[in-house]
Order: structure tokens, then C-alpha cells, then sequence
């Protein structure tokens, strides 16, 4: 589990296709810290570390992953917001992130606000039940509210210090973002769908 507060950025140096697969080196500054096997948050993305060499670590991708997902956009030399897992007596600072990407979303506006940024998004139109007014999403991994809901697009207005410190200030209309959608509204959604399957 993740809580969608972003400990660094990485950066691709290597690709490489085996069969359906693509596979990516990123070095970051907590490659270093990582071990084999290990579960990281690539924009929002659950990854296996599967080796590691001086600050850079491997990770795969299989179809599944690219298809649903930004990673088959990925270029050597893009950034990559990266997060590991909340160990068990850590501070749940965002909200609950399990690294499953539902789907993702276009980048259709950038603002600025003089202190702030304003970036809007359009998500795929089946999923519009699962974004509310003040809700939590997490996009590329970073844990954000979101507010201006209409019915398949949002709005999330970023701060500083996550302009700085996540790869959001490369998004430009146009950019892809994985998204994943709040658990506890997809659990909502599912138990409604659910009732009324039943009731009828």
C-alpha cells in the first residue's frame, strides 16, 4: 500500500522490449536503498524492483501494465514519480493508494496562478461515478483533491512544493497521466451496482 506522497523523482535511462514486455532502468536517489523484490510506486504505478546497478534500479512492465496505463509512452530521460510502500508504523499523509491504475487521463488545461497551478483533466467516460467534489485521486501517484467535477472532467490545484518536487510540472495539454481512482468510492460504487442488480 501507498499513500500517494511522492518521495523523489527518478529518471529513465534505459529501454528495452523483451516479447511483450518493456523493460526500464530509472536512477533516483533511493535506488541505492532498494532490494530485489521489492514494491515501488512508479507514477502510480506498483513496479517490482528486479535488479539494481550503481543508483539505478529494473523494473518491468507487461502488457497488462502498458495498456492500461502511461508506460508505453515512456522515453529515456522522461521523470517518474516514486514512492515505496507505508511500512506499518507510518503516517497515512495521503490517502489509500494501492498502485493500480484504473485507467488514464488527458491533461487538457494548465493555468497559472500566480503562486499556484491549475491543471484540468478529462477521465474515460465510464469511470465519471468515482470522481466527486473534494474527493481524493491520485494521479502519476501523487495524492490530490480535486474540485470543479463535472461529468468526466476535474480540476486539482497544485502547490509549490509538489510542482517542484513531482513530475506534474511536465504535464502539458496533451499529457497522459495514470490515474487511480479512491478505494473506498470504487467499493461504493461496486456494493450500488451491486443493490441494484439485486433489487431488480
Amino acid at each position: 500500500m501507498f499513500t500517494g506522497i511522492i518521495e523523489t523523482i527518478g529518471r529513465i535511462t534505459g529501454i528495452q522490449t523483451d516479447g511483450s514486455n518493456r523493460i526500464f532502468w530509472i536512477e533516483s536517489p533511493i535506488s541505492n536503498e532498494l532490494s530485489i523484490d521489492q514494491s515501488v510506486s512508479h507514477n502510480g504505478v506498483c513496479l517490482t524492483a528486479d535488479a539494481l546497478d550503481k543508483g539505478k534500479h529494473r523494473v518491468t512492465a507487461i502488457a497488462e501494465t502498458l495498456n492500461k496505463t502511461n508506460l508505453g509512452q515512456w522515453k529515456t530521460g522522461d521523470l517518474v514519480n516514486l514512492e515505496r510502500c507505508l511500512p506499518l508504523n507510518g503516517r497515512l499523509d495521503g490517502h489509500i493508494v494501492q498502485g493500480h491504475v484504473d485507467c488514464t487521463a488527458t491533461c487538457i488545461s494548465r493555468e497559472d496562478k500566480n503562486g499556484s497551478w491549475n491543471f484540468r483533466f478529462k477521465i474515460p467516460a465510464q469511470f465519471a461515478a468515482l470522481i466527486i467534489e473534494k474527493g481524493s485521486i491520485s494521479l502519476n501517484g501523487t495524492s490530490l483533491t480535486i474540485f470543479d467535477v463535472t461529468q468526466d472532467e476535474f480540476t486539482v490545484a497544485i502547490i509549490p512544493y509538489t510542482f517542484e518536487h513531482t513530475n506534474i510540472h511536465t504535464a502539458q495539454p496533451g499529457t497522459l497521466v495514470n490515474i487511480e481512482f479512491d478505494i473506498v468510492g470504487k467499493y461504493i460504487n461496486r456494493t450500488n451496482q451491486i443493490s441494484n442488480y439485486i433489487s431488480h
